[in-house]
């Protein structure tokens, strides 16, 4: 795939803004300033495609992008205490509108800070991912900031702080030093392919089954 070639669609504020599901989509969801939107740059070698803003939780609209037959979906950063509630209530809404909406969701991405313990919002978006089957990995942001014992270090807690953590995938990410993303790509790659063979696919013939 050439990552370049990655588009931005849209924005939406409003669960009735959104479009029609018709291509497959991977998804990015992690708290306010956990580094989504250096990620997303990164991940796609595009220094702008995803604003970083310099205050955390002000994003209050899902980002849309495309490559190929894929849709990529950029969700609000939860969690951050100084929102109003009244903007922690919409983004509550919209992230939860969103999962809820039957949508094509074939792997949620989900960040979590590498440096600390996940907060009380990662558990909660966890165990809400776990509960409705979202396919989903964990993304393990800020890597370059800890030293090598330091990452093992934290490797190890995660196995206690996250429930089923030695059942999910865990991938160390830095939007630094591009860290990570051989192995982002390759599920996402994956992903594309499967999804190709899956529309190339021949219907099943039923008529004899039926009759």
């Amino acid at each position: 795939m050439n990552y370049n070639n990655v588009v931005f669609e849209s924005s939406y504020g409003r669960m009735d803004q959104l479009p029609e599901s018709d291509l497959a989509e991977l998804v990015f969801a992690g708290r306010s300033n956990v580094g989504k939107s250096s990620l997303i740059n990164k991940f796609f070698n595009r220094k702008n495609l995803a604003r970083v803003s310099a205050v955390p939780g002000k994003t209050q609209t899902i980002n849309f992008f495309r490559l190929e037959n894929l849709r990529f979906a950029d969700l609000p950063g939860y969690g951050y205490a100084k929102v109003a509630k009244d903007n922690k209530a919409k983004w509550s809404d919209l992230i939860g509108g969103y999962f809820a909406a039957g949508r094509r969701i074939e792997l949620v991405f989900q960040l979590i800070d590498m440096r600390h313990p996940p907060t009380k919002d990662d558990l909660q978006m966890i165990d809400f991912l776990i509960e409705n089957e979202f396919p989903f990995v964990i993304v393990l942001t800020k890597q370059d900031k800890l030293s090598q014992k330091q990452q093992k270090e934290r490797l190890a807690a995660l196995q206690k702080e996250i429930p089923y953590a030695d059942q999910i995938q865990m991938i160390p990410f830095s939007a630094e030093t591009g860290y990570g993303v051989p192995e982002l790509r390759a599920i996402v790659e994956e992903i594309a392919q499967l999804d190709l063979e899956t529309e190339d696919a021949p219907e099943e013939d039923t008529q004899a089954e039926e009759e």
